[in-house]
């Protein structure tokens, strides 16, 4: 990365999972202090809800302990999707929503009705609030007085920046995430918000590279930092680790960013192939363009079929699995994904397969998803792999085979911290990631294009 005038800055990126503060060295372009804590669901309120106070006390506390250690210079943000906070002059009018509670599916008719169609938004209709515009309508149906009560309504990277800043804003990649709020062809607000009399709640669209403000002096003072300390508008997190690669390559390639959700982008895809009915959707870059893109709940998944104990697999593990056609098929994230109506299932009994054989089965699991959504959107060009399966070797091995494209592994822990650290640098001003081409030699081609085949056949691919 280039110099930029902000040379240390700190990322709060809160994930799914786990909320972590990042500094980023903006010069050299690695991460030099980092610090995380697992993000929790609260359910002592009116429904599920995310545990703001734990994620703010953690932020003040790590703020102020990056200062120390390494300095801050500016703050940016990523977060997850599907996700937003209702303000007023008070602060929260009500708790921000787990998007994985399936209250919003009381009213799932009532919205089916009032939602824009597919081709407007490219928004599949998904359940419980993984579409944000069915959280705003089922809050508007079950607590009137408390949405009425709300001066604002502010995309979740932008409420951690209002809560910085005191401004508030929307933007771009947090609405055209499968939201139903968005017009990703146009651009604009989708039909429903003036549908339901949304505009005036909204808070203004700004770019994801805006510096909303500086801190607000009360933070500042409890992080023990000068208030002039800059805050930018903030992203969502996929997209963070998009854009270092859209910024200076030109031409078709795939973006694989991995986490508790695997996305896929097909950069310099059509539109016109996106199916609602098997997750896939237009995600919009932080310059506002849309991106075609699949996804499935990886991370969690890959979680569940190791029961949370992964352990590498050495050679000969792999190859057995392979042999003896160990594999789960999908789904077990349920409506979700390429197979969102299919129900998990593995082809032998997972209680008599050590930690390292479930381990090689849910690579291998993940890579053939990967590939699936990859499929589906056509995508050409290099696949460049972000986050935590970018360190599963089995995982990079297989999705090389199964694309038979180059496969391509970016350095440090996550994209998302980066990308979002780039923001102060301004668009267009991202240098590429320096990237390690994957070697495919794992294991023997044959075994595993008859693993792969069989896969593929009982999926129903």
């Amino acid at each position: 990365m280039s110099a930029a005038p902000f040379r240390r800055v700190a990322v709060l990126d809160v994930g799914k999972t786990n909320v972590k503060l990042v500094v980023v060295d903006a010069a050299e372009g690695g991460e030099v202090w980092s610090r995380s804590v697992p993000n929790r669901v609260r359910t002592d309120d009116r429904y599920p809800h995310a545990d703001i106070g734990t994620i703010d006390a953690f932020l003040v506390d790590a703020l102020a302990d990056a200062a120390a250690a390494v300095g801050v210079d500016a703050i940016s943000i990523a977060t997850h999707g599907a996700t937003g906070a209702l303000v007023g002059a008070d602060g929260l009018a009500l708790p921000v929503l787990d998007y994985e509670h399936d209250g919003p599916n009381a009213v799932a008719d009532d919205y089916e009705r009032s939602r824009p169609a597919f081709d407007e938004t490219f928004s599949p209709r998904l359940p419980g609030g993984l579409n944000l515009g069915a959280q705003l309508f089922w809050q508007a149906r079950a607590f009137p007085d408390a949405v009425a009560r709300a001066s604002a309504f502010l995309t979740y990277p932008q409420y951690w920046a209002w809560r910085l800043t005191g401004v508030a804003a929307t933007e771009a990649t947090s609405l055209g995430c499968h939201t139903d709020l968005w017009a990703p062809g146009l651009g604009t607000f989708s039909s429903l918000v003036g549908r339901m009399g949304w505009g005036g709640l909204m808070a203004p669209v700004r770019s994801a590279f805006d510096v909303l403000g500086p801190l607000r002096p009360a933070v500042a003072s409890r992080v023990g930092l000068r208030s002039a300390v800059p805050v930018c508008c903030g992203v969502h997190d996929s997209n963070a680790s998009l854009l270092p690669h859209i910024q200076h390559r030109t031409g078709p390639q795939a973006i694989v960013s991995t986490g508790t959700w695997v996305v896929a982008f097909a950069v310099g895809g059509a539109l016109h192939r996106l199916d609602a009915s098997r997750d896939m959707l237009a995600n919009v870059d932080a310059h506002g363009r849309p991106v075609p893109s699949a996804r499935f709940m990886g991370g969690r998944e890959f979680d569940r079929l190791t029961e949370g104990r992964a352990e590498v697999p050495d050679a000969a593990c792999v190859a057995s699995v392979l042999e003896r056609r160990v594999m789960a098929w999908p789904g077990f994230a349920p409506g979700s994904g390429p197979f969102p109506v299919a129900a998990g299932r593995w082809s032998t009994d997972p209680a008599s397969l050590s930690a390292p054989e479930r381990t090689a089965a849910a690579s291998l699991y993940a890579a053939l998803m990967t590939a699936t959504c990859l499929d589906l959107l056509g995508a050409a060009g290099s696949t460049t792999v972000e986050g935590p399966f970018a360190r599963n070797a089995l995982f990079l091995d297989a999705l090389a085979r199964l694309t038979d494209r180059p496969v391509l592994v970016s350095p440090g822990a996550t994209g998302t911290s980066s990308g979002a650290a780039g923001l102060f640098a301004g668009p267009g001003k991202h240098e590429p990631y320096p990237a390690t081409l994957v070697d495919r030699r794992s294991f023997s081609d044959a075994s595993f294009s008859d693993y792969a085949a069989r896969w593929r056949e009982r999926a129903g691919s």
